[in-house]
């Protein structure tokens, strides 16, 4: 397939790479974002230099499968990534398009093409109202790649052009000396955060129902709260050791079943609960570094598969916690996956949120860090004071709640925050307890936007996988 003359360079440090043709355009794909897409429409931002396209952002959403809502996501994405790319000082020139997704059973890869054109079409059309032209868009799908936007009659064959073998290609080859990675499929790697889908959900089930009867009752109390906190960190504390002693295993899913089989159903169902509270799950997000930090993560990504039934809105703090890890550690994909998960099983949660919009920013985390480092100094000094000190130093004037997050209400008698679908005893689930405590995490992650340039926009993430700028 041969195709216009345009270059497209990307940067794979110490290289340089120029791809010129729809093929390499294609090979290109996982490399942008770090992993294989699937059930994806993807487009890729390109800002002029000397006459050349240069890769910068990109963005990510999963393809509906009513093509009544087409019109929304392409809007949403064209609009996100621009507008972000904006508030970063560099408004792309051009975009380059890409929908990929597999064959249902009887389709070929050729009526993919033909049934997502309309959607590449209506992604062009508001690119275009933003005066953002698409200059190529490509399908991939069973194993082949087509380009929308090829004029050459006769170029392009019916069923489509092969995709090279994988890590076979020059950029593939650079990436490798580069030590970039491409992390398997989106499937493989969301399949890590996902419920479980096994016959032990019943049990797990059950053991969250029982938990629930009494520990979310103890939460919403204000005088056993603080003792419930404690025992849930103490717990994860215990898991965090007992899965960081455990012996290696090869391979991603005999790593992550090991984990499961190594944390019970109890103490599974308690820890998900216990970090329904905001305080107890703020303290958590404190193990986020050195030798903390590859436990705490394996230990969020466990209970996140353990939010099973109608358990799944709970998933949304192990998530975010997940994600929280992911960002601070420096995997911006993990990352972002996690906390757009979190926002898929609760929309509504704040940390989430923000988080899934500093990460798209390209903030730095450290900010956040140093906010948690501080939280757990003065923790740890309140601890050794007398209750009378203790007590002055959590008056003191000006330590009182800011940002959004504080505004969140206080207790909430059992059963005001029912789950949906429930109905039945200990379904509650505690989000919105926190009272009287400053929140750093709104007001860090809004300082540190505001150091970058006092950024506008409302910072509602686009839910489902949205990748952002990179």
């Amino acid at each position: 397939m041969t195709h216009h003359d345009s270059a497209y360079d990307g940067d794979l440090a110490p290289h340089q790479i120029t791809l010129r043709t729809p093929a390499e355009l294609a090979d290109a794909l996982p490399y942008l974002l770090g992993y294989r897409p699937e059930d994806s429409i993807v487009l890729v931002a390109l800002h002029d230099q000397g006459g050349r396209g240069r890769f910068g952002g990109r963005a990510r959403l999963g393809i509906p499968t009513n093509p009544d809502d087409w019109p929304s996501v392409v809007r949403q994405l064209a609009h996100g990534l621009v507008k972000g790319s904006e508030r970063r000082g560099t408004r792309p020139e051009q975009m380059v398009a890409y929908v990929c997704q597999e064959p249902s059973p009887g389709e070929t890869g050729r009526q993919v093409m033909e049934r997502l054109r309309p959607l590449i079409h209506q992604l062009r059309i508001e690119c275009g109202h933003l005066d953002v032209p698409v200059i190529d868009a490509l399908c991939i799908s069973d194993t082949r790649f087509w380009s929308y936007c090829c004029e050459i009659e006769g170029c392009c064959p019916p069923e489509g052009a092969p995709m090279g073998l994988p890590g076979t290609s020059v950029l593939a080859a650079a990436a490798t000396y580069a030590g970039l990675q491409v992390r398997g499929t989106l499937r493989e790697l969301r399949a890590r955060l996902l419920p479980r889908e096994t016959a032990l959900v019943p049990a797990q089930e059950a053991a969250l129902d029982t938990a629930g009867l009494t520990l979310v009752r103890r939460i919403l109390d204000e005088t056993s709260r603080e003792r419930v906190a404690e025992e849930t960190l103490e717990l994860a504390a215990r898991l965090m050791a007992r899965l960081a002693a455990a012996p290696p295993v090869s391979g991603t899913p005999q790593a992550d079943l090991r984990d499961d089989e190594l944390i019970s159903h109890d103490e599974a169902a308690t820890l998900i609960l216990g970090l329904q509270d905001r305080t107890t799950r703020d303290r958590a997000a404190e193990w986020m570094e050195g030798d903390e930090a590859g436990p705490a993560m394996r230990l969020w990504r466990a209970l996140a598969r353990r939010c099973v039934g109608s358990y799944t809105e709970h998933a949304a703090a192990p998530l975010t916690l997940a994600g929280w890890v992911a960002w601070s550690t420096g995997d911006d994909i993990e990352a972002r996956e996690a906390l757009a998960m979190a926002l898929g099983a609760d929309p509504d949660y704040l940390f989430a949120r923000l988080l899934h919009q500093a990460v798209n920013e390209g903030l730095d985390p450290e900010s956040v860090r140093r906010c948690l480092r501080a939280e757990r100094e003065d923790r740890d000094v309140t601890t050794d004071e007398a209750p009378e000190a203790a007590s002055a130093r959590r008056a003191r004037p000006g330590d009182v709640a800011s940002g959004p997050s504080s505004t969140a209400p206080g207790p909430q008698p059992p059963g005001g925050d029912t789950r949906p679908g429930g109905g039945r005893a200990g379904r509650t689930r505690p989000s919105d307890t926190r009272t009287g405590r400053t929140r750093p995490h709104a007001s860090v992650l809004r300082s540190a936007r505001q150091r970058r340039g006092s950024r506008t926009g409302d910072g509602t993430p686009v839910n489902g996988g949205t990748e952002g700028e990179a």
